[in-house]
């Protein structure tokens, strides 16, 4: 039922094509495989691009110990598509944990001439003169380069655990082009110390890279932390901190599909790094006429226990946090229904706005009735 999300400390792209250039603060990040260029030096293999993403140990330390209540959490890559071409069915794209740590650099796609400091697909950082390594790999650790262009980093692929360092997400024609993929031991194993939190390292297939067939082109590109869209990358944690404990109240379930819920501790207006417990005061849209001593309008009622809570960027209409039958549930206590979100993972100076979904007597209700609200800078 908890969402947190935290975003970069630092991501880069890494070119074949040029391998001593940095575009650390790039506001693209690209992954790809190209057949049409006329650079003579490489004329004999496809130019390939990977990009790399870390995110500070910290913070996924503070969020771990200080944030999540529940042993069951997951912690999902998230990162949005700037513009995408060329990416047939079944197109795979392999996300690993780094074995060496990178420079950011300063350098961004079109400087002339180009910037040097920072990771490339030579260097691990060019000021130091560190190169990834090519050869003599750990256990578990390897790379994947052409013999007259070594680089192009260095990974995990495994672990003597069985924690999952091979992580996937596959593509088509027609599917969503943003990268959503689960991480959690990744995570999990950068938090215990089992390996360096050096970040990832995002790449095509083996069978799509330097693959000089003009049919086999995946081009993706994507929001990078330095983006001056709503869309920078995030690790997104998720973690199911549901109760229902109404203790020795009497309130009840609202019993008809038509019903009525606000939202009366909604302020309108929220610091993005506040935590807010939303409640849901919800009751009978016609209440039966019955003698009572109190107005039925200041009647609170419960939703049914499968309730969800979703919230939606006003102006694109994207969900910025999707219904989840485990992580949104929406929570009771003796005062009614409420649920609790973290502000961070919502863009500053953006109009937001909850959906409510249940389902009464077979019938499924979304509720959007203008439930909106505005994350502010200070």
């Amino acid at each position: 039922m908890a969402v947190y999300k935290i975003f970069p400390s630092k991501d880069t792209t890494l070119y074949s094509l040029y391998p001593t250039k940095n575009t650390g603060l790039d506001s693209i990040l690209e992954i790809y495989n190209r057949t049409s260029y006329t650079d003579p030096l490489y004329i004999s293999a496809a130019e390939v691009a990977r990009s790399l993403v870390a995110f500070d140990s910290t913070e996924i330390a503070d969020v771990i110990e200080s944030k999540i209540s529940s042993s069951q959490w997951q912690s999902n890559l998230r990162i949005f598509n700037a513009n995408s071409k060329g990416i047939a069915n079944n197109s795979k794209l392999f996300i690993y944990p780094l074995a060496q740590d990178w420079a950011n650099g300063t350098g961004k796609s079109n400087y002339v001439p180009i910037t040097e400091n920072g990771a490339s697909w030579r260097w691990i950082d060019y000021v130091s003169g560190s190169k990834w390594t090519t050869s003599s790999f750990g256990a578990y650790i390897t790379a994947s380069f052409q013999t007259t262009n070594p680089g192009g980093g260095s990974w995990y692929t495994g672990s003597s655990t069985g924690l999952k360092y091979e992580i996937t997400q596959s593509f088509d024609i027609r599917s969503t082009k943003d990268i959503n993929s689960n991480v959690t031991d990744i995570v999990k194993s950068w938090y215990s110390g089992s390996i360096s939190n050096y970040g990832v390292i995002l790449k095509w297939s083996s069978s799509i890279e330097y693959n000089q067939s003009s049919s086999v082109e995946p081009d993706m590109s994507l929001f990078s932390v330095d983006t001056h869209t709503i869309y920078p990358p995030q690790l997104e944690f998720r973690w199911n901190d549901y109760l229902f404990n109404t203790g020795s109240s009497t309130i009840t379930f609202v019993t008809s599909s038509q019903i009525v819920a606000t939202f009366p501790n909604n302020k309108g207006f929220f610091d993005p790094n506040s935590i807010e417990k939303f409640r849901l005061d919800v009751r009978p849209q016609y209440p039966n006429r019955t003698f009572q001593t109190s107005s039925f309008y200041v009647q609170n009622y419960l939703l049914p226990t499968a309730s969800y809570y979703a919230v939606k960027d006003l102006y694109t209409n994207e969900f910025i946090i999707d219904f989840d039958t485990t992580y949104t549930k929406i929570s009771a206590d003796d005062q009614g229904n409420y649920f609790i979100i973290y502000m961070n993972g919502l863009e500053p100076e953006r109009y937001y706005k909850f959906l409510i979904k249940t389902s009464i007597n077979g019938e499924t209700l979304v509720l959007d009735d203008n439930y909106y609200f505005k994350v502010i800078n200070g």
